[in-house]
């Protein structure tokens, strides 16, 4: 277990590889340890780190430090504090939102961004996020396996107070803006049967600029990295391998990550 002091908290992180850096960025339900599988496979080539949240796992318990713009600050604290050069970011859920507005304000520092369950807007998001406790919540969006065994033990440990901030935050951004003034290489990815965060149905892609591609997983809830696992990380690591500066409209090329005709 790696711990680093940003604001005068604790903030716990776990890395593993070598090579370019990736960041990964926890949702509202679980901690960094549901990204174990995919930091093991990104670290064949890449280094890999994830965090918890401020209120999540094993970082601080802060009220004060629960809105989205501090988890943001605490992203950028810890790219800092680490020395981190340009890194790609892939996050779900609430950490596909902190990873989205950290790339506006600091697009210099982003490689690329994959953002999984990222909310078109403060109504895809189920109200059960804010009316079921951690334990209901896990057990609606996690089936028993033994590769979702972590995100359900770690569900729990979640300070419920930071997840209600950051939903009150949520509720006064403009993300339909943030998706139009991105300027990073961007692939959005969703479970189309994920029932906490609503897919976007109105977002064409001949409406997205060139730099930003989708992804739907068929047969994927709220967690493809848990539910599609194998498919999952072959397109992290395609993505993560596109030379940078690149369009994440080449995977399109591959069969299997062609857009959905709906």
């Amino acid at each position: 277990m790696s711990a680093i002091l940003i604001h005068d908290g604790v903030v716990h992180y776990e890395v593993l590889g070598r090579g370019r850096p990736v960041l990964f960025l926890h949702g509202w339900i679980g901690s960094w340890r549901y990204w174990i599988p995919s930091m093991q496979s990104a670290a064949m080539r890449f280094r890999a780190y994830a965090l918890d949240f401020w209120g999540f796992g094993d970082t601080d318990r802060a009220p004060e430090r629960y809105s989205i713009d501090a988890q943001v600050s605490l992203v950028a604290g810890f790219i800092d504090q680490l020395g981190i050069p340009k890194v790609a970011i892939v996050g779900h859920g609430l950490g596909a939102v902190v990873g989205m507005l950290f790339a506006q304000q600091w697009p210099y520092l982003v490689d690329r961004l994959m953002a999984i369950g990222l909310p078109a807007d403060y109504d895809a998001i189920s109200p059960r996020l804010i009316r079921e406790d951690l334990k209901t919540l896990a057990e609606w969006l996690l089936t028993p396996t033994p590769a979702t065994e972590a995100a359900r033990m770690e569900a729990p440990k979640a300070d419920v107070q930071a997840i209600r901030t950051s939903l009150d935050h949520l509720a006064t951004l403009d993300l339909a803006e943030a998706f139009r003034t991105i300027a990073v290489p961007t692939l959005l990815v969703y479970g189309l049967k994920d029932p906490l965060i609503r897919p976007p149905s109105g977002l064409a892609l001949e409406t997205l600029p060139e730099h930003i591609h989708q992804v739907f997983f068929e047969k994927s809830g709220h967690f493809p990295m848990l539910d599609e696992g194998s498919k999952f990380h072959r397109l992290v690591f395609d993505f993560l391998t596109m030379p940078s500066g690149a369009s994440p409209r080449q995977l399109q090329l591959k069969e299997e990550w062609k857009r959905r005709v709906r």
